[in-house]
């Protein structure tokens, strides 16, 4: 509740501050994704695990004095990270662009005309199958930001949206 007595707007369950000026309601990506970047991170934390582990064996250091930090860091970077970058993320698509909001530290608002988008993919790796979710890149004109990906997406809804901007970007070339 606010001063006002009043429950705050979230738009979309995602944090207010990321709203920024724009008054369109940010969507999150599919509930799959935080389990998929949970996954990947375990993957990306495994070598870096044995690495701590063959450490403690190789060091005269007292029990568990690698391998605790290294596990704890871990844990945090595999267990709560995923979710925090999820809850980060945002985008909202509208007529004539599409907006992408995303960082923890450095936040970035990212506005893409449909004037400008040269091409658009949709990518999946088998994480990403695995869950049912995918990639929308869209790659516009001009050599700053050129693409702007969009990970976390269900599928059936990055497929939506690259036709929607397919459609838009076909109308205004005719």
């Amino acid at each position: 509740m606010d001063e006002h007595g009043e429950q705050p707007d979230v738009r979309g369950g995602l944090n207010p501050k990321l709203q920024g000026g724009d008054d369109q309601a940010l969507q999150q990506g599919h509930p799959n994704h935080p389990k998929a970047m949970r996954v990947q991170a375990l993957l990306m934390a495994f070598p870096a695990l044995l690495g701590a582990i063959a450490a403690e064996y190789a060091t005269p250091f007292w029990p568990f004095a690698i391998l605790g930090p290294v596990a704890l860091i871990l844990a945090v970077l595999v267990i709560f990270l995923p979710h925090r970058r999820y809850a980060a993320r945002g985008h909202a698509l509208s007529d004539d662009r599409l907006r992408v909001v995303r960082g923890l530290l450095f936040r970035s608002d990212t506005v893409v005309p449909f004037g400008r988008v040269q091409h658009i993919d949709v990518a999946q790796g088998p994480l990403e199958r695995f869950f049912g979710i995918a990639t929308l890149t869209v790659h516009t004109a001009g050599n700053h930001n050129a693409s702007v990906a969009l990970p976390g997406l269900g599928e059936l809804l990055a497929r939506e949206m690259r036709e929607t901007i397919r459609a838009h970007i076909r109308r205004e070339t005719v």
